[in-house]
C-alpha cells in the first residue's frame, strides 16, 4: 500500500490517541462523520486544506499525516523478515508500511528485538571463537581447575579421616585457604577475559587488542598526527595519553602510530579526502604512493564506512580494523579464501574481489589486498612480507565470492578450505 493510502489510518490512529470521536472531529474539519469514517478507512484520498484542517484539530503537523514510517524502520523490519530464512516466507512483506503506519510501536519493538538478536548472535560466534582459541582464556581455565581439584582433595581428605593429626588437619586447611585465593583471583581473570566494560566494549585481553581499542576510541583517525609539525614527540604523547597498560601495548601502540604518521606525510589528508572514491589501484598510480599505504590511509579518513587487515606472511592477524558484516577473528586462524591471504602467494601483486560472509542477512564487502617486503631489499637475509587488505562495503555487486570468519563458526559447508567442523552445522539448516 503507497505512503499517500495510509493517511486515514494514520488520522484514525491521532484521534483514538486524542480520545476524540470521529464526529467530533468531522465536525472539527467541516465535514461529515460518514466521509471521515471512509478517509479513516483508507477509501477516500484526501490532501490540501482538507488534511491541514485535521492536522489542527488533531494538534499535529501536517507531515505526521503524510509522511510514511522511517525507511530506517522499514528496512529493519524487511531485514527481520529476510533473516528469519523459510520462516519468515509467511510475512506480508508487501503490506510491512501499513503495519509499521498502523502499529509504530509493536514496529519498532520488532525492530529492535531483531537488532537485539543480531548482536547476540556475532557475540556468541565471538565468545565461541574465543573459547576455542584465546590462549588466556585457556590459561585462565586451567587455573581455575587446578584450584578446584586441591581444594577438592584436601576437602575430602578432612572430611574422610575422624581422626586426622591436628599438624596435618592444619596443613590440609591451610591448602585450601590458598587455593581459596587462587581460585578467587582465576575468577576474576576469567571474569575480566569473558567480561564487558561499562561502555559495552570488550576487554582487551591481548596487546594488540590494547591498541585496537585505542584506535577505535578515536575513530581510527588520529587529528594530532594529521598537523604539518606532527613527529615522533607527538606519538610518544598519544600512546601516554592512552593509558596503555601493558608494556608491550605500548610498544604495538608506538610502532601503529609510527607507522600511520609515515603514511599521513606520504599521502595529506587533503590530497587523499576528495579521491576516497577513486579505485586504491589508480589513486597508488596517480600519486605515486605505494598500494599498502594508500591501503590504510583510506581506511583512516573520518567517517569513511571501511575495515582494514594486516597479516604477517604466517598468516597471523597482526591488525584489525574490523567493518560491519565481515566479523574477524579475535584468536585463531582466519578463512584462507580472503584475497588477503592470495596476495601472500602472489607478493607485490594486488588481488581485489568482492566477498559475502554466511549469515541471515549477507552483506558483500570489497577486498583489495597487497603484500609487500618489510624493510628495505637486502641480499643478506629472505625479505619478510606483509599483506594489507582494505574492505569496504560492496552492496550493488552482482555477485561475490563465498567466504568465511574463521572455520569453527562457518557454516559453509563443503568448504575446499575447510581445517574443522563448525560448530554452527551447515549453512541453511
Amino acid at each position: 500500500m503507497p505512503r499517500s493510502a495510509l493517511t486515514g489510518s494514520r488520522i484514525r490512529d491521532r484521534r483514538v490517541a486524542a480520545g476524540l470521536r470521529q464526529a467530533d472531529l468531522a465536525r472539527a474539519a467541516g465535514i461529515s462523520a460518514s466521509y471521515l469514517n471512509l478517509i479513516e478507512h483508507n477509501r477516500r484520498r484526501i490532501g490540501g486544506k482538507l488534511v491541514a484542517d485535521l492536522a489542527r484539530a488533531l494538534g499535529c503537523e501536517v507531515s505526521h499525516l503524510t509522511e510514511g514510517a522511517e525507511a530506517m524502520l522499514l528496512a529493519a523490519l524487511r531485514e527481520a523478515v529476510e533473516a528469519s530464512g523459510p520462516t519468515g516466507a509467511a510475512a506480508e512483506t508487501d503490506r510491512v508500511e501499513e503495519f509499521a503506519g498502523r502499529f509504530p510501536g509493536w514496529a519498532r519493538l520488532l525492530a529492535e528485538r531483531h537488532r537485539r538478536v543480531e548482536a547476540l548472535t556475532a557475540e556468541v560466534a565471538a565468545l565461541s571463537d574465543r573459547l576455542a582459541h584465546d590462549p588466556h582464556l585457556s590459561a585462565a581455565l586451567h587455573e581455575l581447575l587446578t584450584a578446584v581439584t586441591a581444594i577438592r582433595s584436601a576437602s575430602s581428605i578432612l572430611s574422610g579421616t575422624a581422626d586426622l593429626d591436628p599438624a596435618w588437619s592444619a596443613r590440609f586447611l591451610g591448602i585450601v585457604a590458598v587455593e581459596g585465593e587462587r581460585l578467587a583471583r582465576g575468577a576474576e581473570a576469567l571474569a575480566r577475559s569473558l567480561g564487558e566494560g561499562a561502555g559495552g566494549e570488550a576487554v582487551a585481553a591481548t596487546p594488540q587488542e590494547e591498541v585496537e581499542a585505542f584506535l577505535a576510541g578515536h575513530g581510527w583517525h588520529l587529528p594530532p598526527l594529521e598537523a604539518p609539525g606532527a613527529d615522533e614527540a607527538t606519538v610518544e604523547a598519544l600512546v601516554a595519553e592512552g593509558r596503555i597498560a601493558s608494556g608491550a601495548g605500548r610498544a604495538l601502540a608506538r610502532e601503529a602510530l609510527m607507522r600511520y604518521l609515515a603514511d599521513a606525510r606520504r599521502l595529506p589528508l587533503s590530497v587523499v579526502a576528495p579521491a576516497a572514491d577513486e579505485p586504491p589501484g589508480d589513486l597508488s598510480a596517480r600519486l605515486g604512493a605505494p598500494l599498502d599505504a594508500v591501503l590504510r590511509r583510506l581506511a583512516t579518513l573520518p567517517g569513511r564506512e571501511a575495515g582494514l587487515v594486516i597479516a604477517d606472511a604466517a598468516g597471523a592477524l597482526v591488525f584489525r580494523r574490523p567493518l560491519q558484516g565481515f566479523p574477524l577473528p579475535r584468536h585463531g586462524a582466519a578463512c584462507p579464501l580472503w584475497p588477503l591471504f592470495a596476495a601472500l602467494t602472489r607478493p607485490a601483486l594486488p588481488v581485489g574481489a568482492v566477498v559475502e560472509m554466511p549469515g541471515p542477512a549477507p552483506r558483500r564487502v570489497r577486498a583489495e589486498a597487497i603484500a609487500v617486503p618489510l624493510g628495505p631489499p637486502s641480499f643478506s637475509g629472505e625479505p619478510v612480507f606483509q599483506a594489507t587488505m582494505l574492505l569496504t562495503p560492496a552492496p550493488g555487486a552482482a555477485s561475490a565470492r563465498p567466504v568465511g570468519p574463521t572455520c569453527r563458526i562457518c557454516p559453509r559447508d563443503p568448504c575446499r578450505a575447510r581445517r574443522e567442523p563448525s560448530i554452527l552445522g551447515p549453512a541453511g539448516r
